[in-house]
């Protein structure tokens, strides 16, 4: 099967490859002059935020005003989404953003005799949330998303692609809703315009290519650095 799916995305390679690649391609891409760019305004700045959810394994800081034993208090999520707080009890914390964490827990409180608790809910470190970055890029591994993600900010924060990258060739795996989904896109083609940079969730795996080819020429070329003729290497 997997042979299958290398094969499909091989073919849409190619199909990519044959497509227009002008700049201003993707629909809503609009093209103008350098030095007429305009600024973002404070809207532009702020709605690509994504709110983060909380997982297994994140680690949050929750602060209850006025309270000393209740502030500034590092609380690790368990592998069930869950948390334990003083006065509060276990607490189901998966899939909430850290807002609704000090709303359920400032409920909790007052349920038990707190009078109008203040609680606030930061995250401390993101676990949970990740994107797998892996193949031909400088830093392999996995990073946290926090806020919007994109495929060339995954890229990006792996430290770029490597000097043998595919860049018509990277893949993103994706489950939803129990099956298992591939994309293929081409950086380059994203680079120049031709279609908009896609959205990287957590728990995305994205696997740059590698070119075979410019490997092969590469060790070629660190034994014979003068060419004098073209060189020719059988790929098969």
């Amino acid at each position: 099967m997997f042979r299958h799916l290398v094969l499909g995305l091989a073919a849409l390679s190619l199909v990519s490859c044959a497509g227009s690649s002008q700049v201003g391609g993707a629909p809503n891409l609009q093209v103008v002059e350098g030095n007429a760019l305009p600024s973002p305004g404070r809207f532009d700045l702020t709605k690509a935020s994504r709110p983060y959810l909380v997982g297994p394994f994140d680690k949050l800081t929750i602060d209850v005003f006025g309270i000393p034993e209740m502030q500034q208090r590092d609380i690790a999520v368990d592998a069930g989404g869950r948390i334990s707080f003083p006065l509060a009890g276990n607490l189901d914390v998966a899939g909430k953003t850290p807002d609704e964490v000090a709303t359920l827990l400032r409920d909790r409180l007052k349920e038990r005799f707190v009078r109008d608790p203040q609680v606030t809910v930061n995250l401390k470190e993101a676990v949970s949330q990740v994107v797998t970055v892996d193949g031909e890029v400088r830093k392999p591994g996995q990073y946290p998303v926090i806020g919007r993600m994109t495929l060339l900010r995954a890229i990006a924060i792996s430290e770029g692609t490597s000097e043998f990258s595919n860049l018509d060739h990277v893949v993103v795996f994706r489950q939803v809703e129990g099956r298992d989904l591939a994309a293929l896109y081409s950086l380059r083609m994203i680079r120049q315009g031709a279609y908009a940079d896609p959205e990287i969730f957590g728990n995305d795996v994205v696997v740059v290519g590698d070119s075979r080819a410019r490997r092969i020429f590469k060790d070629f070329l660190g034994i014979v650095p003068l060419l004098t003729t073209p060189l020719i290497v059988a790929l098969q």
